[in-house]
């Protein structure tokens, strides 16, 4: 059975990254690793790591992207959890054994050939879950 290692972010929806990082980095102390722009999601992601997980801040730049529905929709606050996962394919075809509602039947491809995939909130009691594979798992 495949297995869950670790948490690998969370991501959490701000309608500024400088405003958000006045909390995150100048009073919790939280080092900035990077801020990156994603131009085909039209967001900006701030990563504080800790420990073995990162929070990652996510800012749309467009108001057509998915980010700025959600942020106009719910306001700022929690995105989602990521978990990292040593076999997405076989996670996703367990989890859909048991009835659980996927956002991706199939494993995405991303950045350093990491793989991904969502669960719909619908099946996790509200929370959008991603799972990542990264390349040195595989």
């Amino acid at each position: 059975m495949p297995e869950i290692s670790k948490i690998n972010h969370i991501a959490i929806v701000v309608d500024d990254l400088d405003s958000a990082l006045v909390f995150w980095r100048d009073c919790l102390g939280m080092q900035l690793a990077q801020v990156k722009d994603v131009p085909e999601q039209n967001v900006s992601i701030a990563f504080l790591p800790t420990g073995e997980s990162k929070v990652e801040l996510v800012m749309p730049t467009s108001d057509k992207s998915g980010i700025a529905r959600y942020l106009a929709k719910r306001g700022p606050g929690m995105h989602h959890v990521c978990f990292e996962v040593d076999d997405l394919e076989s996670m996703l075809a367990e989890l859909s054994s048991k009835g659980i509602r996927l956002i991706d039947e199939q494993p995405r491809s991303g950045e350093d050939n990491q793989k991904y995939a969502f669960i719909h909130p619908e099946s996790t009691g509200g929370v959008l879950v991603e799972l990542y594979e990264l390349p040195d798992n595989t």
